[in-house]
């Protein structure tokens, strides 16, 4: 399968639409039109129906394995690209939200400073984003965080040949409002919370659905979904009463209105 034809073909399906994705490709629609007749005909089946656009079943299995298939394409060339030693030194490091931490920003001006020719640049983007962008060469590297255990580290997903190291770990507290119940507590046990009102924020602090899963239950129900990456504003909801949220101990230092619990 030509690489080309597969990113139209995944650019059609995200879109919905032959010439939205004709405009972000940069093509004509005429053009995406051949693409994927070319495809079909290559694939010898249907991928996509026209009015509306929509995806067959054999286009869905396909997208299934198109988005790891140019990831790998990606990952590959700016392998070589970077062995190869071409172009400017840079320094291009992504980081989620509750992985920038001040010991992070001292070792990133250690580096700025080894190496002042360098041009350093700081991304801050979703958990999920990051690996992929590793992988593909947007980001030189990468700080994600997460809920882990000795016995079960922080899982990645499967995009291509990264290594992972751990860099840092800090204990998980519960953010509550001064005046909850709970705020007393000199601990709590995140099952015993399920049926809290909760914040959703999954770029800013620990997933609810990872809660469901730790816990083995179906509560943790959102209050209130916060989509963003700004942690001081999550914990101002949360001061505010609209939820708790469960975050690494140094990220709720010094917030007013906000007490923690172990």
């Amino acid at each position: 399968m030509d690489p080309h034809l597969l990113r139209t073909f995944v650019s059609v399906a995200r879109c919905g639409s032959f010439s939205d994705a004709a405009h972000e490709l940069g093509f004509t629609p005429a053009a995406v039109s051949e693409h994927i007749a070319s495809l079909e005909a290559d694939l010898r089946t249907s991928l996509l129906t026209r009015r509306p656009v929509m995806l067959t079943s054999a286009g869905a299995r396909l997208l299934e394995h198109a988005g790891p298939l140019l990831l790998r394409l990606d990952a590959a060339r700016a392998d070589i690209e970077r062995l190869s030693g071409s172009g400017a030194a840079r320094l291009v490091a992504g980081a989620s939200p509750l992985a920038m931490t001040p010991r992070i920003a001292a070792a990133l001006d250690r580096v700025r400073q080894a190496h002042p020719a360098a041009k350093a640049s700081l991304r801050i983007l979703g958990r999920r984003e990051i690996p992929a962008a590793v992988a593909s060469g947007t980001l030189d590297l990468g700080l994600v965080d997460g809920p882990a255990t000795p016995a079960d580290a922080l899982p990645l997903p499967e995009v291509g040949p990264l290594t992972a190291v751990t860099v840092a770990e800090a204990p998980l507290v519960v953010a509550l409002p001064t005046g909850h119940p709970l705020a007393r507590r000199l601990g709590l046990r995140l099952a015993d919370l399920a049926d809290a009102h909760w914040l959703d924020a999954p770029d800013a602090a620990m997933p609810l659905e990872q809660l469901r899963a730790v816990s083995r239950t179906d509560g943790f129900r959102a209050s209130l979904t916060y989509e963003g990456t700004d942690v001081r504003g999550l914990l101002a909801l949360t001061a505010a009463g609209h939820g708790l949220a469960l975050l690494p101990h140094p990220a709720t230092k010094g917030t007013p209105g906000i007490v923690t619990s172990p």
